[in-house]
């Protein structure tokens, strides 16, 4: 009696274990699971080459740095160049008539006022 008791137990327990096993595969084959794992190796591809682009990025910069630096120092170009003052130019400047230059004239160009 305990041996068929014990091959029952056996079997019950198989039988659950099988039967949980065949449920969750089922489940993961879903369109909706299977989009889901779609788009999170998807985002996690994504993060990776983002990584990477990033950090290729970075060591062009450092290594475009470095070489410009060399060149320079090969050039002898090792200061910058001072480089000459702003000019500045009025906006309105009548030469001409060095009258009118400073002078602030309170003239209204408002045609209307003419009539």
């Amino acid at each position: 009696m305990f041996r068929r008791t014990f091959w029952f137990t056996t079997g019950v327990a198989a039988g659950v274990w099988a039967t949980t096993k065949v449920n969750r595969k089922l489940k993961q084959l879903t369109p909706e699971s299977l989009a889901a794992t779609a788009a999170n190796k998807a985002l996690e591809t994504g993060h990776r080459i983002k990584d990477r682009a990033i950090g290729f990025a970075l060591d062009v910069r450092d290594n475009m740095a470095q070489r410009e630096e060399e060149l320079g120092d090969a050039l002898g170009i090792g200061a910058d160049p001072e480089l000459p003052a702003p000019r500045r130019f009025a906006a309105i400047e009548n030469r001409s008539n060095p009258k009118y230059a400073d002078d602030r004239t309170t003239y209204s160009y408002n045609r209307n006022e003419d009539h």
